[in-house]
């Protein structure tokens, strides 16, 4: 599995980690009182990437909790990713210009499409990930409240033409449900845009982690693991060896 990213990931609300059902609001399960510990744990437990959310921030429109996430970049010398809620140049500037490695931009794809591409052109694909959560294969925007009429493969061709490296797929009908991700549908993106996609959503086994990592030729380079890495069913430094196998 060389050149698969394990992301653990950590869901900020309110300055605590949580973990949201299928993205609502009011089915939330707190898991610690500090994202910026829990991001301290798991770069001990050795994790190269860190994926982080702000969900205040993307039901505002902008940054709410960024601290954690700008503290984590500053003082664990893992890479940290960061979404939710950056929508203008001075929410992506308050992370890239303050040590965080990569931002998420989700909503703002079908938005605000000339946003994401003057950011692709400002900072590289190297720097922006294009979060495109899908239900049914439409994109599916502002914290899944909506669904687009924009099918997930159209997007990401379209911003890989502009200049976009990397893709976070999430298939929201299996986010936080422990069912597995959606392969197929994160594979295909994947051959779509001809980059790196990271899959997210339903990882709940080191069997899916297995099986993700067999689709590398179609450009899955890696897995965000949530709810799994809380409730146990997946040990990440024995997801991590595995990688390094």
């Amino acid at each position: 599995m060389t050149d698969f990213t394990i992301y653990p990931a950590i869901d900020m609300r309110g300055g605590k980690c949580v973990r949201l059902l299928q993205g609502d609001y009011n089915k939330e399960t707190i898991y610690g009182d500090s994202p910026f510990e829990m991001a301290e744990l798991f770069a001990e437990k050795g994790a190269s990437w860190i994926h982080m959310v702000d969900l205040d921030g993307a039901k505002e429109g902008k940054p709410v909790n960024h601290e954690y996430a700008v503290r984590a970049a500053k003082e664990l010398g893992a890479d940290v990713q960061v979404g939710g809620g950056i929508r203008t140049p001075e929410a992506a500037a308050t992370y890239l210009e303050a040590g965080v490695s990569r931002i998420i931009l989700g909503s703002s794809a079908i938005s605000d499409p000339d946003f994401v591409r003057r950011m692709l052109k400002t900072y590289g694909g190297k720097r922006i990930a294009i979060g495109i959560d899908a239900r049914d294969g439409f994109v599916a925007t502002h914290g899944w409240l909506q669904t687009s009429e924009v099918r997930a493969e159209e997007l990401g061709q379209e911003l890989a033409e502009a200049g976009a490296e990397t893709f976070i797929m999430t298939d929201i009908s299996r986010d936080g449900m422990m069912s597995g991700p959606n392969v197929q549908a994160i594979a295909e993106l994947g051959r779509a845009t001809g980059k790196q996609v990271i899959a997210s959503g339903g990882v709940s086994s080191m069997e899916d982690l297995r099986e993700l990592a067999t689709f590398k030729h179609d450009g899955i380079s890696g897995a965000i693991i949530g709810k799994a890495l809380y409730t146990e069913k997946i040990d990440l430094e024995q997801a991590l060896r595995e990688v390094e196998k």
